[in-house]
């Protein structure tokens, strides 16, 4: 391993990217052993309990040892890479020959053959409770010969292995669903053989190596063949048929908050079914309007638009429960959420003083919330100090739900989906677009008169949206 002077070497520890968080998870290294940085360069993108967050080195220099794998969870504070600063030079140190004839295993975080890349090093440390990945040359061939001697002593000759991917420094090539599918079963990508085009790793593959070898059949003998087992007593085993995702995260922050919200607060939800024709046709209109040029209208817009001007007049709904001062917290301000379904889990972002914004306004925050949690971008500050949230269930299709209250909050209203009925208009039956809303509040401080203003408020103004104006 190469040598380090204590003076020239900056460990850079896991910061602590939120208010109070523990831990992170590491979800990808931008550098490698070797490799030059420089000050505010990104070295790696972490997850924390409510962001993924991209970390920037703070200092000049070479990097010499990640300290822990992608993967891994990682307690804030706790050096992660190690960094020379000395300005030497950017090539780690070739290890030196051993003596003995039979040349020694390498070691963690040590060149193993010629062209490849150091290994991550920090695996199995006791402290930690990272699993240690299998090294990609000494354990498969340990686990070849093992495979030979079971195969020896239940007296047949053993299958043939193939041969893995050539390691030459290059992460082996394969998509980041494939990635994922062989992180989550423990597959290490550089013992898989790809069998799609220009060497790519399919999801076949990672099942075919998770899957153990078939054995040779038995040699003729004289003996008669014991005869051949029913089909139902054959035992077999599908690794596709299950799918362990561990729990973490984004994940478990959002677990852990909806059982505590939901058995803290007491919900109530109240449900209406409204018209809201008039108000599909003003969006249709607003998309036409030069005040809304490049940015994104529909029906959330108007819906965010009449849940602010419904709390601006029931403003005792937009409050927290303080349990330690045994006090109700009304808020002067809205810091509006809309939950977003993201690849990394629910998560609740919101938008800063939404009750001072214009329509234009509030689209342009809307659009960029919403293009930011898409990108897994969202940090975490835009997830602190909601009041009141927006679920929209509706884009899926569904009529309506009993939403769970974002923690510290109040109440949070849930869109179903537009659908064309048959309603009751000027005394006749026409069609007309009909949604239903669902308000769920905390019956501590919310009492059923006050939901149901809020709600009532809301259906309102979406049947005819005028009273935005009027009521503004």
């Amino acid at each position: 391993m190469t040598t380090m002077t204590e003076a020239s070497v900056r460990e850079f520890k896991m910061p602590d990217v939120g208010e109070g968080l523990t831990e992170a998870e590491i979800l990808k290294w931008y550098v490698q052993p070797g490799d030059t940085v420089t000050d505010g360069q990104v070295v790696c993108e972490v997850e924390t309990a409510k962001a993924a967050v991209e970390l920037p080195i703070p200092y000049d220099g070479v990097v010499r040892d990640l300290h822990f794998p992608e993967g891994a969870t990682v307690d804030v504070g706790t050096p992660i890479i190690a960094v020379d600063v000395s300005g030497g030079s950017a090539a780690p140190e070739a290890p030196a020959e051993p003596a003995a004839a039979v040349p020694a295993p390498a070691e963690e975080g040590k060149p193993e053959g010629s062209g490849r890349q150091p290994v991550l090093v920090g695996y199995g440390v006791a402290e930690s409770s990272t699993k240690r990945r299998p090294r990609k040359g000494a354990d498969a061939e340990a686990a070849q010969a093992s495979t030979a001697i079971q195969a020896e002593l239940n007296g047949h000759a053993p299958a043939p292995v193939a041969e893995p991917v050539a390691t030459t420094g290059q992460r082996p090539l394969a998509k980041p669903p494939v990635r994922k599918l062989a992180k989550d079963l423990g597959v290490d990508l550089a013992t898989v053989v790809p069998s799609g085009p220009d060497g790519i790793i399919t999801r076949e593959d990672v099942h075919a190596a998770l899957a153990p070898a078939a054995p040779a059949p038995e040699p003729s003998v004289a003996a008669p063949a014991a005869p051949a087992p029913a089909p139902a007593a054959v035992a077999s085993y599908d690794s596709a048929r299950e799918t362990r995702i561990p729990i973490k995260g984004v994940r478990r922050a959002t677990a852990q908050a909806m059982v505590g919200s939901a058995f803290t607060a007491p919900h109530v939800t109240e449900f209406v079914t409204v018209d809201v024709t008039r108000t599909m046709k003003l969006v249709e209109e607003l998309k036409q309007d030069k005040e809304f040029a490049g940015l994104r209208v529909n029906p959330l817009l108007l819906i965010a638009k009449a849940l602010l001007v419904a709390l601006k007049r029931n403003p005792e709904i937009n409050a927290s429960w303080d349990e330690a001062a045994q006090e109700i917290v009304v808020k002067h301000y809205v810091n509006l959420g809309i939950a977003a379904a993201t690849p990394r889990g629910l998560i609740v972002p919101n938008i800063k003083d939404a009750h001072a914004k214009t329509l234009p306004q509030l689209a342009e925050s809307l659009g960029e919330l919403v293009s930011t949690a898409r990108e897994g971008k969202t940090s975490p500050g835009a997830m602190q100090g909601g009041t009141v949230t927006i679920t929209n269930v509706g884009v899926f299709g569904v009529d309506t739900g009993t939403p769970i209250l974002n923690p510290g909050e109040s109440a949070i209203l849930a869109v179903g989906a537009i659908k064309l009925q048959p309603w009751v208009h000027k005394g006749k039956v026409k069609p007309r677009q009909v949604t239903t809303l669902a308000l769920s509040f905390d019956h501590r401080l919310v009492d059923g008169e006050l939901g149901s203003k809020v709600l009532a408020d809301v259906a309102a103004i979406l049947e005819q949206p005028k009273r935005l104006i009027t009521w503004a």
